[in-house]
C-alpha cells in the first residue's frame, strides 16, 4: 500500500474530551469490522494516556468489541517504555536498557573517581547527571557535540569546571555500558523507533496507524509520526493543536521572526514537532468527531486568547465578547491551603449530586494529600494517582528515621522518634511496646546523656533524686531493646561499605518491625527499592559516609513514588499533570493555581549552563512552563471548570499563577466569594461567626483543697501570677524538659548549688577548691562545646570572686557555717519550708545568702512583697527552725549573684538599707513575714480566686498555653 503524498495531521480542540472524541472517530471509521479495529495499532505518549483511550473504548462497547493495540511511545520523563508491538521477534533483538538506579550509582561512583564528594553529594549530582545524558540521547546529540562546543562568551570558571566533570564522566560512559551488555533507555527507545520508521516504510502495517496525543518533538518521535501521517490508513491526532491563533502569533511562538521562540507557550512544543515532522500548521485539520462530554466551541477561542504570546495581549483591549467569554468556568480564591482543599471536597461532593465524573487536576501533592482526606468523610475514597513520594509512607520514613538515628550515634530525639514509628514493634504487642517507649520519652527529658546506647542505659542507672523512679520504670524495657539495635550501631560507627549498610538497615527494619514493614504498596515499593539498591551497590559509591547516608536515602526515596491501587471511586478522581494527560471529566477542579506550583519553578541544572544549552540546541529549562501551559489549557475545555488558589501558604503570602492572572485579566473579574462553600465549610467546622476568646482565667478553689504548706520558692509565684501557683500546687501539674534540651538557667542552677553546696560541705570552703570544681562543672556530654565556652569562663571568674569574698569576710570576722540547710516555721496557719543556699555567722548574729545565677530580684520587688524568700529564709534562723542550729538573730540578707559587677564577675546585692527601695535590716523580717500573711490571707487561708497573671514581668511562663494567654492578653 503506498504512502500518501499529503500528511494526514488532525487535532481535537481543548473544548472536546480527547480520548471520548477520537474513540468516537475510530468507531465510526473502523467499528464496522471489528477484525479491522483489532488489526489497529494506536500509539500513546504513555501508559495513563492509554488507559484513557482504553477506558473510553469501553464506554463505548455496547456490544463487545476488539480493542486496537495501545503502544506508549514517548514521554517527556522517559518513565514507560515502548510495547513489544514495535519489537518484532524477527528482528536482531535490542541490547536492553540499564536500570535508571543502577546507572545513577554508577555515575556517582565515576564522579567520586573524580572529584572528592561524599556518596549523597555523589548521587544527587548523578541523577542530574543522568537527565542530561537523557536530553542529550533524545535530542540526538553526541559527546562529540559536546565537546566540540564553541561559545562565543565562554563561560565562568564554575560552569566550565562542571563542563569539563561532564565531559570527562561521559567519555567514561560507553565502556561502562559495553562491559554490562546493555544501552541507555532513551537510546533504545531511539533504536527502536528507528526501526520502526524504517520497516513501517519498506512495509507499512496491516492495520490503521494512529498517534494520539503525541506531544513531545523529539527526533526519532517526531521522524515516525512523519511516517504515520504519510501511510495510507495513518493518522497523527493532536490534542489541543491551536487553529485560532493568527499567523503572526504563531510566527513568534515558533521563532521565525526576529525574535528567539517562546519556549513557555503552550504551542511552543506543538510547533516544533510540526516543524520537525515538515508539516504546516495549515496542514493540520480539524477532527470532527466529538462526544457527550465536550464543551461549547467557543471555550477553545477564550483558551486562545488568553494564552496569546505576551506582546500579543493588547488585543485583549478590543476582544468581542463572545471570544473572552469562559461560561462555566469559576474560580475561588481562598485563604490558606486548609480552606482551598475544604473548598474543593465541598465542590467534588456536591458535582456528584450530578451525572458525570469529576477530577481534580494540580501539581501540588500536599494539597491532593488533603483533599484526600477531607473525601472520606463522606466515605469517598480518592487516592492521589499521581501517588506519593515513599518518603512520606510509613515505611520509608521509618526506614529515613532508622538510618538518621544510626547516623546521630542514637542521640534521644532520633532515638524515640524510631521507636515510637507506627510500624515498630520489636516483636512485643504494640501497646507494651508503647507504654515502654512512653516510659523512656520520659526518662530522656531534659540535656542529652552519653553517646550511643550505652549512654542511654547509663544515665537511666544513674540514681537521682528527682528522677529516680522515672528511670528506673524505664529500664527493664530499654534493656530488651538495646539488643535488638546494638548491630546497627556497631555498623555505623565502623567504616562499613554501602552493600554492608544496605544489609544492616534491611535486617533492623525486619528485627523492628517484621513483615508489616513490606507489606502494602508501599511496602512492596520499598522492598523493590531495597531489592534494586542491594543488587546494583556494587556498582556504586566506594566511600559511603554513614553520616551521609540519611541524606542519600532521602533522595531515594523523594524519587520514588508510592501509587495507590485501582479501586477507588469509580466517579471521582484526583490527578497529576502527567496522569491527567489525554484524561476529561465532566467537571475540572484545578487546584494549587500560584506561582511556583502551577508553574513550577525550573529546577537548576547544576552540569550546563543555559548558553551551553541553547547551542546545543537542548530544551531550555523553563520550557516545562509551556508543558504545564498547555495541561492547563487542555483540562480548561471541560464542561465545567472550578479554579482554585490560595492567598497565603506555611511561608507567607502567595502569588497568583501567571495563568490565572491571564484569564483574570481577559475574562474580567474571575474569582467571586462562594457565599454557599463559605457557609458549608464553617457548618462542616461546627462554628459560626467568630469564635468566643477566653477570659482572662480567676479559678475559685474551695478553701478546704487550699494548700497549708508553701515553700519560700513558691511565695513568689503565689504572689506574682496565683494562677501558675494553683496548677502546681493544686493541679500537680509540671511543665517537662524537652528532649535533649540545651542546658538552660534552671539546669545550670542546679549545677552551680551542687558545686557550692559540695565546696561547704566536702572541702569546707578551702582556698582554690571552688574554683578548681567549677573548671569541671560542665564536664560531660549534656553541654555541647559552644554552650561550655560561653559560660565556663563567667563560672570561674565568679567563683574566685566568691572565694575572695568569703576570705574577705572571715578577715572581718565573718564565717560560713551551714550550708543547704532545710528549715520549717508555721505562719499564721500555713506550714512554710524552704532551703537556705548558705548561713554565716557574724558578730551579732548570722547572715542568710541566696546565690542567683540570673538576676537578683529588685528592692521594690522585694518591698512590694513579691520577692520575700530571703526574708522568710531569716525569719526561720531567727525561730530557730534549721535542723541543728540554734536560733539566732539575722541581721545581714544577700543575693550572691553570677551577673557582671562593672568588670569582673560576681556581684553582691542587699535589699536592706536606706533608702527608696529598702528596708531597714532590723525591720525586714518583720515586713516580709506581714507580706506573706498577706498573701496566705488572700489564697491560702482564704478563698480569693487564683487569677492569672497578676504581675506580667514576674510571672513564669510554664503555665501559658493551660492558661491560653495568647487569647486574653492585652484584651482583658
Amino acid at each position: 500500500m503506498a504512502d500518501r503524498r499529503e500528511p494526514a495531521v488532525y487535532t481535537i480542540p481543548p473544548h472536546r474530551a480527547f480520548a471520548d472524541a477520537l474513540v468516537t472517530g475510530l468507531l465510526s471509521l473502523h467499528g464496522a469490522d471489528r477484525m479491522a479495529l483489532a488489526r489497529g495499532i494506536i500509539l500513546v505518549p504513555n501508559n495513563r494516556a492509554g488507559q484513557a483511550i482504553s477506558d473510553a473504548f469501553v464506554r463505548r462497547a455496547e456490544g463487545g468489541l476488539l480493542m486496537p493495540r495501545l503502544v506508549p511511545i514517548g514521554d517527556p520523563e522517559l518513565d514507560d517504555r515502548t510495547g513489544p508491538a514495535l519489537d518484532p521477534l524477527a528482528e536482531e533483538p535490542l541490547p536492553p536498557a540499564i536500570d535508571p538506579l543502577r546507572r545513577q550509582l554508577i555515575f556517582a561512583r565515576l564522579l567520586q573517581d573524580q572529584r572528592a564528594m561524599d556518596a549523597a553529594e555523589a548521587m544527587r549530582l548523578a541523577g542530574e547527571l543522568g537527565r542530561v545524558q537523557d536530553q542529550l540521547l533524545v535530542e540526538e546529540k553526541s559527546l562529540h557535540d559536546l565537546v566540540t562546543l564553541k561559545l562565543e562568551d565562554g563561560l565562568s570558571e564554575h560552569w566550565d569546571t562542571a563542563l569539563d566533570l561532564l565531559k570527562l564522566v561521559l567519555s567514561q560512559w560507553p565502556d561502562e555500558l559495553a562491559k554490562r551488555g546493555v544501552i541507555d533507555l532513551a537510546d533504545r527507545r531511539n533504536r527502536l523507533l528507528h526501526r520502526v520508521e524504517e520497516r513501517w516504510g519498506r512495509e507499512p502495517p496491516p492495520g490503521f496507524v494512529v498517534a494520539a496525543g503525541v506531544s513531545t518533538g523529539a527526533p526519532a518521535v517526531a521522524r515516525l509520526l512523519r511516517r504515520v501521517a504519510r501511510l495510507a490508513n495513518g493518522k497523527v491526532v493532536l490534542a489541543g493543536l491551536d487553529q485560532h491563533m493568527p499567523e503572526a502569533e504563531w510566527d513568534a511562538v515558533a521563532g521565525k521572526d526576529e525574535a528567539p521562540p517562546i519556549e513557555t507557550h503552550p504551542q511552543f512544543h506543538l510547533a516544533q514537532m510540526l516543524e520537525r515532522m515538515g508539516v504546516a500548521r495549515a496542514e493540520v485539520k480539524l477532527w470532527r468527531y466529538g462526544s457527550d462530554a465536550d464543551a461549547p466551541p467557543a471555550r477553545s477561542r477564550a483558551i486562545s486568547n488568553a494564552l496569546a504570546p505576551a506582546r500579543f495581549t493588547d488585543k485583549w483591549v478590543d476582544l468581542p465578547a463572545a471570544d473572552r467569554r469562559l461560561s462555566g468556568v469559576k474560580a475561588i480564591e481562598v485563604p490558606t491551603p486548609a480552606d482551598e482543599a475544604q473548598a474543593i471536597a465541598l465542590a467534588i461532593r456536591e458535582a456528584l449530586d450530578r451525572p458525570g465524573t469529576v477530577a481534580l487536576m494540580t501539581p501540588d501533592r500536599a494539597l491532593a494529600r488533603r483533599v484526600s482526606a477531607h473525601l472520606k468523610r463522606w466515605k469517598i475514597n480518592a487516592d492521589d494517582s499521581a501517588g506519593v513520594p515513599l518518603s512520606t509512607t510509613p515505611p520509608g520514613m521509618l526506614l529515613l528515621t532508622l538510618a538518621t538515628a544510626a547516623a546521630d550515634d542514637f542521640a534521644p530525639v532520633p532515638l524515640l522518634a524510631l521507636l515510637k514509628h507506627p510500624l515498630v514493634t520489636g516483636g512485643m504487642e504494640r501497646l507494651d511496646w508503647l507504654d515502654g517507649a512512653r516510659r523512656l520519652d520520659r526518662a530522656l527529658r531534659g540535656p542529652r546523656p552519653g553517646k550511643g546506647l550505652h549512654g542511654v542505659t547509663a544515665l537511666l542507672e544513674t540514681p537521682d533524686k528527682y528522677e529516680g523512679d522515672v528511670r528506673n520504670a524505664a529500664l527493664p524495657w530499654w534493656r530488651d531493646v538495646v539488643p535488638l539495635l546494638e548491630p546497627v550501631q556497631a555498623v555505623f560507627r565502623a567504616s562499613p561499605t554501602f552493600p554492608t549498610l544496605l544489609e544492616t538497615l534491611r535486617t533492623a527494619l525486619q528485627t523492628l518491625g517484621g513483615d508489616a514493614i513490606w507489606s502494602g504498596e508501599a511496602g512492596r515499593a520499598l522492598a523493590d527499592l531495597f531489592a534494586d539498591l542491594q543488587a546494583h551497590a556494587g556498582d556504586g559509591p566506594t566511600a559511603v559516609d554513614p553520616a551521609t547516608l540519611p541524606r542519600l536515602l532521602r533522595q531515594l526515596c523523594d524519587a520514588t513514588t508510592s501509587r495507590p491501587a485501582r479501586g477507588g471511586h469509580p466517579r471521582v478522581f484526583i490527578w497529576g499533570l502527567l496522569e491527567a494527560k489525554l484524561q476529561s471529566a465532566e467537571t475540572m477542579i484545578l487546584g494549587g493555581l500560584n506561582e511556583g506550583i502551577w508553574p513550577a519553578l525550573p529546577s537548576p541544572d547544576p552540569w550546563l549552563a543555559p548558553a551551553v544549552r541553547r547551542s546545543l540546541g537542548l530544551p531550555s529549562l523553563e520550557r516545562r512552563i509551556g508543558l504545564s501551559a498547555h495541561d492547563l489549557a487542555g483540562a480548561l475545555g471541560a464542561p465545567n471548570v472550578l479554579l482554585t488558589r490560595a492567598q497565603r501558604d506555611t511561608s507567607g503570602p502567595t502569588n497568583a499563577s501567571r495563568f490565572w492572572l491571564r484569564l483574570e485579566t481577559m475574562a474580567g473579574h474571575l474569582a467571586e466569594p462562594d457565599l454557599r462553600v463559605d457557609l458549608l465549610a464553617r457548618a462542616l467546622d461546627g462554628h459560626e461567626g467568630q469564635p468566643d476568646r477566653a477570659k482572662r482565667p480567676a479559678v475559685e478553689v474551695p478553701l478546704a483543697d487550699r494548700p497549708r504548706r508553701i515553700s519560700v520558692t513558691d511565695v513568689d509565684r503565689l504572689a506574682a501570677d496565683p494562677y501558675s501557683f494553683y496548677a502546681k500546687a493544686i493541679l500537680k501539674l509540671k511543665s517537662l524538659d524537652n528532649v535533649d534540651e540545651e542546658p538552660g538557667p534552671s539546669w545550670k542552677g542546679s549545677v552551680i548549688h551542687k558545686v557550692l553546696e559540695d565546696w561547704a560541705r566536702v572541702d569546707g570552703y578551702a582556698a582554690g577548691a571552688l574554683v578548681q570544681r567549677m573548671r569541671h562543672a560542665l564536664d560531660g556530654d549534656a553541654v555541647n562545646a559552644v554552650t561550655r565556652t560561653l559560660w565556663l569562663p563567667r563560672l570561674v571568674a565568679t567563683a574566685q570572686w566568691i572565694e575572695d569574698r568569703v576570705e574577705k569576710n572571715r578577715a572581718e570576722g565573718r564565717d560560713p557555717f551551714a550550708a543547704e540547710v532545710d528549715g520549717r516555721v508555721e505562719i499564721a496557719g500555713v506550714t512554710v519550708t524552704g532551703r537556705v543556699d548558705r548561713i554565716d555567722r557574724t558578730p551579732g548574729g548570722v547572715a542568710i545568702i541566696d546565690y542567683k545565677t540570673g538576676k537578683a530580684p529588685s528592692g521594690k520587688q522585694v518591698k512590694a512583697g513579691l520577692a520575700v524568700q530571703l526574708g522568710l529564709l531569716g525569719h526561720m534562723a531567727e525561730q530557730g527552725s534549721f535542723k541543728d542550729i540554734d536560733a539566732l538573730p539575722a541581721e545581714a540578707f544577700e543575693y550572691w549573684t553570677f551577673q557582671k559587677d562593672k568588670d569582673d564577675f560576681g556581684k553582691m546585692e542587699t535589699p536592706t538599707g536606706s533608702g527608696d527601695n529598702k528596708i531597714a535590716a532590723e525591720a525586714f523580717v518583720d515586713t516580709i513575714v506581714e507580706a506573706f500573711k498577706a498573701h496566705a490571707a488572700r489564697w491560702l487561708t482564704g478563698e480569693e480566686p487564683f487569677e492569672a497573671k497578676l504581675h506580667p514581668d514576674l510571672a513564669y511562663g510554664e503555665f501559658d498555653q493551660l492558661m491560653r494567654l495568647e487569647e486574653w492578653q492585652g484584651r482583658n
